[in-house]
């Protein structure tokens, strides 16, 4: 008896597309490597809020320059991408040479905006995926996929900022694991690593879609929260305490006898400073919240300290007033 051979088709991917679309790539500056799409056909770069592309620079210009997408409607012929500074105080330089006039834009151009330098690109579907997945590799931390600490600052400063416009409040958060350094020396580098990897995600999911949390290096991590006083910073923090306390992480170690699984328990203290209660400015913000890390460390670890301003006006001293918290298990 023949058997009939079976033809088995399988669903394909979508094709990507090979349409060049305009995109704006920053070579240097803080968004490295981030390909940003003109979807519009006016787009506005500046260091203002209401700006489309933020250029988060000190020579830039509240609203820097233009680019203006023009179609021909009567011709097949390829849009142009025409450049115009908006009066800037510092100039905006076209390879580097000062736009006076209208320019139009070319594949690969270079822009230069105060410090920043970014490239007019025309990418097809596989030029930006590889944009995106560059920028990921530099802005977040490859262990736990949390960004990193250069990365945290820039969105941190970009957050006062929007804050500061629209007098809206939000909190920073200062991590540090206890006693970490103990796991690596009993189970190994290995598990301190996975262990690591573990806790970047228990982080993420106790906070809110929205909030940014940041690898700062070894088991140090920081967090900050939009549109949250000092209560619901606290009441996030508690969770991001609770969680990791509450987790059972696992340990496999293999010795002279063979495999031996463990499980860890571990805890983290973490410091909470709120704007503008306590500071304005996005770097005293990060010192407060660490003098209130420090504080939970000397209270017993395993809590949350939050720093606030003491009654009395602006020149009374600032004192701490931690969050009670259950004694600290174990270590």
């Amino acid at each position: 008896m023949e058997r009939e051979d079976l033809e088995i088709t399988l669903p394909a991917d979508p094709p990507a597309s090979h349409e060049r679309r305009p995109a704006l790539v920053f070579m240097r500056g803080e968004q490295l490597a981030a390909p940003i799409p003109l979807e519009r056909d006016e787009v506005i770069l500046g260091r203002a809020l209401e700006a489309d592309v933020r250029v988060n620079d000190a020579r830039a210009s509240r609203l820097h320059a233009r680019i203006r997408i023009e179609h021909d409607a009567e011709t097949d012929a390829p849009p142009r991408y025409r450049l115009t500074d908006l009066g800037s105080t510092n100039g905006t330089l076209l390879n580097g040479q000062p736009v006076t006039a209208d320019a139009f834009l070319q594949h690969g151009d270079k822009l230069n905006i105060g410090e920043h330098l970014i490239r007019f690109d025309l990418l097809d579907d596989f030029d930006r995926e590889f944009q995106r997945q560059l920028y990921r590799l530099i802005a977040h931390d490859e262990l736990t996929g949390l960004l990193t600490s250069k990365s945290f600052f820039s969105e941190l400063r970009r957050e006062a900022a929007r804050a500061e416009s629209e007098s809206r409040p939000f909190c920073v958060l200062m991590m540090d694991l206890d006693h970490f350094k103990r796991v690596n020396d009993t189970c190994g580098h290995l598990v301190g690593s996975q262990t690591l990897e573990e806790i970047g995600g228990l982080i993420t999911r106790a906070l809110r879609a929205g909030d940014v949390a940041a690898r700062f290096g070894g088991e140090e991590f920081a967090a900050f929260l939009l549109d949250a006083d000092c209560a619901q910073a606290l009441v996030a923090a508690e969770r991001v305490r609770a969680a990791i306390e509450e987790h059972a992480f696992s340990a496999t170690r293999h010795g002279a006898a063979g495999e031996e699984n463990r499980t860890l328990r571990i805890t983290i203290s973490i410091g909470v400073a709120a704007y503008p209660d306590d500071a304005r400015d996005p770097i005293e913000l990060i010192e407060l919240a660490d003098t209130a890390l420090y504080h939970a460390k000397q209270s017993g670890r395993n809590r949350v300290s939050a720093f606030c301003s003491a009654p009395g006006g602006e020149d009374a001293p600032r004192e701490l007033r931690p969050r009670p918290a259950p004694p600290p298990r174990g270590e």
